[in-house]
């Protein structure tokens, strides 16, 4: 089945403002991915305007999951394959092992189309860059880069956490094979809690030539809301120290004191920010999870608040409830909060998982009561 999207179209002319993130339907965030809740999960998505999904095999079981959801005949019999961007990854295995071989790229790509039950993918991430050498990396692009030219994939794109390897991951490419990458994706550093994204990472970018960044994680995966970082079937992996837990649950408090939950706050605050920052020609679009129905329509819900609707999907021009002088602007009450949250956290603001400015563990969090 060929795309009738145009192979010249740039990403950054198509990518929506919010994504579905497939973690959701992983051992790391339930204990029980299930087919039925995944194809619930995605039909009420679908219906209330996402049309991106962002997956990968190291979130398994997601990828078949996702497969079962998206051949299903209740869904192909209102959605075409071009209706939609899906979007995976190669190179992480599991949690000790990362292969960016040719070999294994291959392997990967073909065990995706297959999982997904499709003949193309529209976007391709080496997957958690950070973990290897920068030249395995490169070595695994100029593989996609011939996918891209058999048709195979439309679009390629890097991820990880440290935003220093992954412009400078971007430059070495663009200077190997004479073309930027398309998009860059970076997970938990454009949220309540670390905006470094914003304030380093997207100029960074840019200079490598890059339009398009993905923003994973707008809750810090799971640390920004009142339950405390999510503890599945494969135990607590979340990199955030005790400190910055205990400082995230005051957070919470004090924001529930106050009418509102933390997660639906931190949400609105990570997709009003990357909206500001969708200026010109590059576009931030927001990876937003959720494992149940309940979940996602009150994420999504949030979501219209935020970028409004274009027609009956969610679009970069629409104005939203948040809207007060312009579409670019917060709810004042939202911005009190917002800086309370970010004082409340103190210290452990923009505190890095990567080691970079790190807060002190013994750190007092006082909360605002």
């Amino acid at each position: 089945m060929a795309s009738e999207r145009p192979l010249s179209t740039p990403l950054n002319q198509i990518l929506p403002p919010l994504i579905l993130g497939g973690a959701g339907f992983s051992y790391q965030h339930t204990s029980t991915p299930s087919v039925e809740q995944t194809r619930e999960v995605v039909s009420l998505a679908f219906q209330l305007g996402v049309r991106a999904i962002d997956t990968s095999p190291y979130y398994e079981p997601s990828e078949e999951l996702l497969g079962e959801a998206l051949s299903h005949p209740q869904f192909t019999s209102k959605y075409d394959r071009n209706d939609y961007i899906l979007m995976t990854k190669v190179g992480r295995v599991s949690a000790t092992k990362s292969d960016f071989s040719p070999e294994w790229v291959r392997f990967s790509v073909a065990r995706s189309l297959q999982r997904l039950r499709t003949d193309y993918l529209d976007v391709v991430f080496c997957h958690d860059i950070e973990l290897v050498e920068e030249e395995n990396v490169l070595e695994a692009i100029a593989v996609l880069n011939e996918m891209v030219e058999a048709g195979t994939i439309r679009y390629i794109g890097i991820s990880g956490y440290p935003i220093d390897t992954l412009a400078r991951v971007a430059r070495r490419s663009r200077e190997m094979y004479g073309r930027p990458l398309d998009v860059i994706q970076n997970w938990a550093q454009l949220t309540l809690q670390n905006d470094r994204l914003e304030r380093e990472g997207l100029q960074v970018f840019r200079e490598a030539g890059v339009s398009c960044v993905c923003s994973s994680s707008p809750l810090a995966s799971g640390l920004l809301r009142g339950e405390g970082v999510p503890i599945a079937a494969l135990g607590d992996w979340h990199p955030a120290p005790e400190g910055l837990r205990r400082a995230a649950h005051a957070a919470a408090v004090y924001v529930a004191s106050q009418g509102e939950i933390l997660a639906r706050l931190a949400l609105r605050y990570a997709l009003w920010r990357a909206k500001v920052c969708s200026t010109g020609n590059v576009r931030v679009g927001t990876i937003m999870g959720g494992t149940s129905v309940a979940e996602i329509e009150e994420n999504i819900t949030t979501a219209v608040g935020v970028l409004g609707r274009d027609g009956e999907t969610l679009g970069w021009n629409g104005a939203g409830r948040e809207v007060e002088s312009s579409n670019d602007s917060a709810d004042v009450q939202d911005l009190e909060l917002f800086r309370a949250v970010q004082e409340i956290l103190g210290q452990w603001r923009n505190y890095s998982f990567s080691g970079e400015n790190p807060a002190t563990e013994g750190d007092v969090v006082q909360t605002k009561l």
